[in-house]
């Protein structure tokens, strides 16, 4: 070999160590679609789930995120060729759900998911579609420890009033176990469905007219985006209104017992790292929440002239004051 074609092929080696080297330092970036959990909170809890497992956005990961809408958005998603998909709640699985059966599909909050279709069961979920729902057995009979609670702080409640979105996948199920549960207490209950923020006011009016003594509400994306209005509402009318999530509370309602919705983000983050590093979501049971927390306004409750039990007091996870 003369001198010249040894340079190029040494040259030509250089250069391709060289792109073989670059090509291994530098990271794969993924692509991760997200349907609903549009809310700030729900947008950094996602961000600081994945971020501690060593994905970051812009470094090897990047998100398309979508809201809930028609299912137009999910059906985008899959043609943008993501690799999987974080549902933030039912009508968000539900879209993603119509639009792939092959892509994962990671539920964050899932109400009743084998009653909507979406797993055969929590063991094994089979199909495209695993995570977390906000379930848990203590409160399966339709959030019951809420009765208990409110009874706490209101002696001699015998009326109470759920709010509920009709428009919500599952509502109705809820709906059966919370009046199951309030008849099993001798408490009389009635539903009042709204579908709309405009609804509110007159849903209220209804309410103190059937003299109800306390408002629960079951929870949707509509009804989550609308609790400051709703606590609003009720210490306007003296109503105490209690939610499944802290943010009611920390909104200006009385109280919350459920699952924290942060932590069910990190969780579904946890999802998406396994699937991503291969696993698949027929192989990865469902969970179910392993903490509830018990949040109080010890505001609204001055407000509403209530003197909340100092073992309830000690009991809450935290007490807004």
């Amino acid at each position: 070999m003369d001198r010249l074609a040894f340079i190029g092929t040494l040259a030509g080696g250089l250069l391709a160590a060289s792109l073989a080297a670059e090509a291994q330092s530098t990271p794969t970036v993924r692509r991760i679609g997200v349907v609903g959990g549009t809310n700030p909170e729900s947008v950094e809890a996602r961000k600081e789930g994945l971020r501690r497992l060593g994905w970051v956005e812009g470094q090897n990961i990047v998100v398309e995120h979508v809201p809930v809408g028609d299912g137009s958005g999910a059906r985008d998603l899959v043609r943008r060729n993501v690799e999987v998909i974080m549902a933030s709640s039912n009508p968000a699985i539900a879209a993603a759900k119509a639009a792939t059966t092959t892509i994962p599909i990671v539920m964050v909050s899932a109400d009743d998911p084998i009653g909507q279709g979406y797993i055969a069961s929590l063991a094994r979920p089979g199909g495209n579609i695993t995570g977390g729902t906000s379930v848990v057995p203590e409160t399966q009979t339709g959030g019951s420890k809420v009765f208990d609670l409110l009874a706490a702080c209101l002696p001699g409640l015998s009326r109470l009033a759920v709010l509920v979105d009709p428009t919500f996948p599952s509502y109705r199920t809820f709906w059966l176990r919370v009046e199951a549960a309030a008849r099993s207490r001798g408490m009389a209950v009635q539903a009042v469905e709204v579908r709309e923020a405009g609804e509110l006011a007159g849903a209220f009016a209804r309410i103190v007219k059937d003299r109800a003594q306390a408002v629960q509400v079951i929870g949707s994306p509509f009804l989550f985006a609308a609790r400051g209005q709703i606590a609003e509402l009720g210490v306007r009318h003296r109503l105490p209104t209690a939610y499944g999530w802290r943010e009611g509370p920390e909104a200006g309602g009385l109280l919350s017992y459920g699952p924290n919705l942060v932590a069910n983000w990190h969780r579904a983050a946890v999802y998406v790292d396994r699937i991503l590093k291969g696993a698949k979501p027929a192989d990865l049971p469902v969970e179910q929440p392993t903490t509830l927390e018990l949040v109080i306004n010890l505001k609204t409750a001055k407000a509403l002239g209530l003197t909340i039990p100092p073992s309830l007091l000690q009991r809450a996870d935290q007490v807004i004051e």
